[in-house]
């Protein structure tokens, strides 16, 4: 009897040491990296993370030009490494983001699109990866632009579930 209460304990104070997040996939086993849906437990503590942009990746360059911040796929780099910073100090990683909303500037080079594929080659370096599997709910938007002014091409805001 003491061998099942002891078990019983251990496994729940297991189950309490992670955040209880189910992933829901995408139908016909579709690979894109994202969950169609995200489900947590109401006793999972979520982080609201507020939108980063990314810093210079050439602070030689003329302030605000797209030398000075690059690329989206640059930018997005950038971003994903602020991230990785801030989750460090929060006590949580990537494979803990259920939530993420990406907005995007047209790119000039690209005749005023965004540049999807740029994010997507940064993004898939963080999440679906066998390193880290977890894959968020995600929304990708364009929009007209940042408050951080011309040539900043991205933000990306994140809602996490931290492990207890």
């Amino acid at each position: 009897m003491k061998k099942i209460l002891l078990v019983a304990a251990s496994t729940l104070f297991m189950s309490s040491a992670m955040a209880d997040v189910t992933r829901h996939a995408l139908p016909n086993n579709n690979p894109f990296p994202i969950s169609r849906a995200v489900e947590v437990t109401p006793d999972t503590t979520l982080i609201f993370h507020s939108g980063m942009v990314p810093g210079p990746v050439d602070a030689t360059a003329e302030k605000g030009s797209s030398k000075y911040y690059g690329d989206t796929e640059t930018q997005a780099l950038n971003v994903f490494k602020r991230f990785e910073a801030s989750f460090k100090e929060l006590g949580v990683d990537f494979g803990d983001v259920i939530k993420m909303q990406v907005f995007m500037v047209g790119d000039p080079a690209m005749g005023g699109k965004m540049d999807f594929s740029g994010f997507m080659k940064a993004y898939t370096k963080y999440f679906g990866t066998k390193e880290q599997p977890n894959k968020p709910a995600r929304s990708a938007f364009q929009i007209a632009g940042l408050a951080g002014g011309p040539n900043m091409l991205i933000e990306i805001e994140m809602v996490i579930a931290k492990p207890e």
